[in-house]
């Protein structure tokens, strides 16, 4: 069994969504002037590898706390969506396999381009390719790019289908192709996407992580 980190690290100055708040990172207290290291913390919480609650994008859907926990951990399928152009859709085509009842990361292989302006024209989900996942019953899906939606984006109706759903989104992971070729391997992968504990809010940064181990005989 191995693990892989699917997380970006958390920096001062990291890239955010457009109108998301910075984040600032610094020391509150150092050993040599209190006795003791404490780092201040400022970002939003859709910082970094997170997850949408459904009331991020509509009052009245489930916050993060009133989700069950099982929407964070389980057995996952990759989807290899690399290759596609930027700003390109992914449709119902490349979700043609997808068991149900799985957690669902979507590799575009866009985390590649993390910190730069082009991490802004990722490939995105169509209504139908969210549609889809939701009949399938799948109530957790990642991608490793800034949103399933287009970037900007003002109606987000892959969020909508989705979060309408009481599905949480996880965006921003990274090191997808390293899972999607354990995948292919025949290994079983299992991901862990644990938000912090923030009661009603509408997400919350993750430490995700892909366990990797081999398959039942």
């Amino acid at each position: 069994m191995r693990l892989i980190d699917l997380s970006v690290p958390l920096r001062t100055g990291m890239p955010v969504y457009p109108g998301d708040p910075e984040v600032d990172i610094r020391p509150a207290l150092t050993v040599a002037r209190d006795g003791v290291n404490v780092l201040q913390v400022h970002m939003g919480s859709q910082s970094g590898t997170h997850v949408d609650a459904p009331s991020h994008i509509e009052d009245g859907l489930p916050a993060l706390d009133q989700l069950p926990l099982d929407r964070f951990d389980g057995p996952a399928h990759v989807v290899d969506a690399r290759g596609l152009a930027p700003r390109a859709a992914i449709g119902t085509d490349l979700l043609a396999r997808v068991p149900a009842g799985r957690i669902v990361l979507i590799a575009t292989g866009w985390s590649a381009h993390w910190g730069t302006d082009a991490y802004h024209a990722h490939p995105y989900l169509t209504e139908a390719a969210a549609a889809l996942l939701v009949a399938r019953g799948v109530y957790t899906v990642g991608i490793d790019a800034l949103s399933v939606d287009p970037t900007p984006g003002e109606t987000l109706p892959a969020h909508r289908i989705l979060c309408g759903a009481d599905a949480v989104i996880a965006e921003n992971l990274t090191n997808l192709a390293e899972v999607l070729d354990a995948q292919h391997s025949g290994h079983d992968v299992h991901v862990s996407l644990f938000p912090l504990h923030l009661p009603g809010a509408d997400g919350a940064p993750v430490r995700a992580v892909a366990r990797i181990s081999e398959p039942k005989p």
